[in-house]
């Protein structure tokens, strides 16, 4: 069994180099892959491996500047999600690219298990501040979908839209793992947005905790690693993910006729030429016949684990 965590925590790290190397040489120790990003305001990652290893590196993790209190998001694997180790030095450990300072004041937190009664609250504005690419795998029902291509637009698309944000009786935001909503409650905050609330935890912990019965989920969570996408209780999803483009793709997407596995899928489908398309069709041969042998094959890798 593979023990998967994905956390973060926002905590003043005066020198992140020096966390660098002790948490890389543990992780590797223990057999533990995936990526742990570092920034003078904390870390953030997702790492799996064996549960013994797991814990392990956690406690390592759990003894850093004001980290003793970290929280974690767990789940399963049957076989491990991450082809390699990275722990990197960052500018931010979710990149927004505002002069935004968590630890000086984000909106309220919301358990899972309050969430539902928040949302349904008329007037409440749900905002959605993942990317469009993981919205379309799944969202709250009635969530705003900003429609941005990374984090970092996020700010621009708050500012456009900031008189009706400012209008709601109380702004509800939530993201994968509660870092990206965490740091854009910050920005409303500082923009003078007092009602603002965010889910703690993020989707993973709600569909982890809340039953599938009582759920205002629609589809599944796209995750950052092998797995593509989980559901409720998360259980392993039903996307893949695009060779070509890295993009989800759902089992309508598999069965059109733009799909093809590890080469193009329908929203990458005659972008690339015959060169690309040749070259993605080798890559997609090549892991084939590793994994008929066994191996791991890390041709194609992953989107930044931003959670």
């Amino acid at each position: 069994m593979i023990r998967i965590a994905a956390l973060y925590r926002f905590a003043r790290f005066p020198d992140p180099p020096a966390l660098r190397g002790p948490l890389l040489d543990l992780c590797a120790a223990e057999g533990v892959r995936g990526t742990l990003l570092l920034a003078t305001e904390g870390i953030n990652g997702t790492i799996a491996g064996p549960p013994d290893g797991i814990d392990r590196v956690l406690a390592h993790i759990r003894t850093l500047p004001d980290c003793a209190d970290l929280e974690v998001k767990f789940s399963i694997a049957e076989t491990m999600p991450f082809h390699r180790l990275k722990v990197r030095l960052k500018r931010e450990i979710v990149t927004m690219g505002e002069p935004v300072d968590p630890l000086g004041g984000v909106g309220s937190y919301v358990a899972p298990a309050d969430w539902n009664a928040l949302i349904d609250q008329p007037g409440t504005l749900v905002i959605d501040s993942r990317n469009d690419y993981e919205v379309r795998v799944g969202s709250f029902a009635g969530a705003v979908d900003p429609h941005t291509e990374s984090f970092s637009d996020f700010p621009a698309w708050f500012r456009d839209h900031r008189d009706q944000i400012a209008a709601a009786p109380r702004v509800a935001m939530f993201c994968t793992g509660g870092i990206r909503c965490e740091k854009a409650t910050a920005l409303l905050k500082a923009e003078g947005i007092e009602q603002v609330h965010h889910l703690q935890g993020g989707i993973l912990k709600y569909l982890e905790e809340v039953p599938a019965t009582d759920s205002r989920w629609h589809g599944e969570c796209f995750v950052f690693d092998e797995r593509v996408a989980v559901g409720h209780g998360l259980a392993p999803g039903t996307h893949e993910l695009c060779r070509g483009c890295r993009m989800p793709v759902s089992p309508a997407d598999r069965a059109s006729p733009l799909y093809e596995e590890g080469v193009s899928c329908p929203a990458c489908h005659g972008t690339r030429d015959d060169a690309a398309r040749a070259g993605y069709a080798e890559r997609h041969r090549q892991a084939k016949l590793a994994e008929e042998r066994g191996e791991a094959h890390v041709g194609a890798t992953y989107r930044k684990n931003t959670l």
